[in-house]
Order: C-alpha cells, then structure tokens, then sequence
C-alpha cells in the first residue's frame, strides 16, 4: 500500500487496564482522586509562586510552568479515561486519537525539557552564584521557557505528521487506557518503518540530550557543594535542588523502568498497567515533593489558604 493511500478510520477501541465489569467503579474512583489531587496540587503551586512576590525568581517561574504542564499532561489522558468508564465505552474516534498522542507528547517532551532547564537554572545558582543574577535575567529565562515549547511543539507536530502518513485496517483495538504512540504504529497496516525509526531517534535525541545535561549539571553542583567548608553551607547549598532531584529521579527512573520492562513483558495489559506511574504517579506526586520539601513553598501556601 503507499504512504499517500489513506483509509478513512472511524474509531479506535481502549481497552483500558482491566475489562472485568466488577473493577470498573474501583478504576473510576482511583482515577478520579489521582486526577483531583494532581489538578489541586499543581494549580495550589501556580498560584502560591503567582501570588508571594518573594516567589518571583527564575527557579519558581520554571516550577510553576512545571505544575501547569503537568496539569495538561494528566489532562490529556485520564478525563477520556473516566469518560470511558463513565459511558461504558471504550470507542475513541481517529481525530481525537491524533489529538490525544499530539498532545500527550506535547506536554511529555514539555516537562522533559523544563526539567532539564530547572537543573541548569541550580547549576548556575551554586556554581556561579555571584553571577546568577546577570546569567538567569528575566528575558533569558523567557527565552529558555519558549525554547522548551518550540522543541516539544516540533516534537509532537513531527511525531503527528509521522502518524497522518499511516493506513489502518481492521485490527484497531489499543491495549491502553490512551493512544499510546507506538501501539497506534503497530497497529498500521501500511509500511511503518519509517515511523518506528523516527520515534526512537526523537526520543533518543530529545530525551538523551535533556538527561545528559541534567547529569552534567548535577556532577558539578555536587562538586561543588563538596567544596565548601561547613556542614550548614553544604546542606542550605543542596536543599536548593533536593526537591527538584528527587522529581528528575522519579521522572527519568519511572519511565526509563516501564519501558524496559515493557521491552521484556510481551504482555500489553501489564505494559498499560506500568504506565500508570508515569502518565499519573509523576504529576500528583510532584506539588507534594515541592511543598514538603520547601520551605519557601511552604510559607506560600500558608498564605494562600489563610
């Protein structure tokens, strides 16, 4: 079949994490809690950063686009989910499909790359803390936030464009409680190699080089921090970047882990199931990490709730 040859596909089918009808209930209120704590959390930080002025610096400008990237990124997937159930159907039309894998790569890469400009934003904080001032201004730290878009917008639109290409048959049921992208590949009946080739070297190149600078910068903070004399100063120096380690070693180390483990399980349920805790766990989990371990944050949302 050629790539231009294109067959009109009216629906795909979500399988979602479990058919039993039994479970159902229990999936609908697990979700629904995840999807209310992750909205709460994260629209609690945006607006604890918006309203103390002493919140308006480069590291918390980077957290609060943060927290709004997850609140898209849950969006994309869990409020079709709980429809789904809601309905007591798994049906999900080829338009809204390629919107939903637009959209969740979108915001997937988005938080890839903010993640990895907060570490550069603790790198030159600790290292060069006489010069953080002039380094991280105001238009700078613009410029690095539109960067991040434009990368992720470029992204998704090629993944998207990727996935117009592609004839689907009639084996059109997905695995998944969402349009996951390689599973949509996989179930094209046209020629997909091109489509496999470009995925992993996007995902190669726009998650490896994010993570190698996030490395970087984190092998010279600690060389750093080990610089200096007292025990104080080495812990005021890392608790600076201690909430944003542990979201990096939850984000890189859950996902990194669902998909090797996905590479060894050939079961496709199991590999849904093992993207709950990184579509879900990472964007709930995060205003958590951020509160509890900030002090300032902490103050903030004192204010905001009295």
């Amino acid at each position: 079949m050629e790539p231009g040859n294109h067959t009109l596909v009216p629906e795909f089918i979500l399988l979602g994490l479990s058919e039993e009808a039994e479970l159902q209930p229990l999936l609908f209120a697990l979700f629904f809690s995840m999807y209310l704590v992750t909205v709460t959390g994260n629209l609690l930080i945006i607006l604890a950063i918006a309203t103390d002025s002493h919140l308006h610096t480069p590291m918390y400008f980077f957290l609060s686009n943060l927290s709004f990237a997850d609140i898209c990124f849950t969006s994309t997937t869990v409020p079709k989910m709980l429809m789904n159930i809601q309905r007591q159907n798994k049906v999900i039309t080829y338009e809204d499909c390629i919107t939903q894998m637009y959209f969740f790569i979108l915001f997937a890469a988005l938080d890839n790359f903010l993640l990895a400009v907060m570490a550069y934003d603790r790198f030159v904080a600790i290292c060069h803390p006489l010069h953080y001032t002039v380094i991280m201004n105001p238009r700078f730290c613009g410029l690095l936030l539109l960067a991040s878009w434009v990368l992720a917008f470029l992204h998704s639109t090629l993944n998207g464009l990727m996935i117009l290409r592609l004839s689907f048959c009639t084996e059109l049921e997905i695995s998944h409680f969402f349009c996951e992208l390689n599973q949509v590949i996989q179930l094209a009946c046209s020629d997909n190699f091109l489509n496999v080739l470009v995925m992993y070297l996007t995902i190669v190149l726009l998650g490896g080089i994010p993570l190698t600078g996030i490395l970087f910068s984190y092998m010279k903070i600690v060389s750093s921090i080990l610089k200096i004399a007292s025990a104080v100063g080495k812990y005021k120096a890392f608790s600076t970047c201690g909430s944003h380690l542990s979201v990096v070693s939850m984000f890189y180390g859950i996902g990194l882990s669902v998909y090797l483990s996905s590479a060894a399980i050939e079961n496709s349920r199991a590999t849904a199931i093992a993207s709950v805790m990184y579509t879900v766990a990472p964007p709930m989990l995060n205003p958590f990490i951020y509160s509890l371990r900030n002090k300032d944050i902490k103050q903030a949302l004192r204010k905001l709730v009295s």
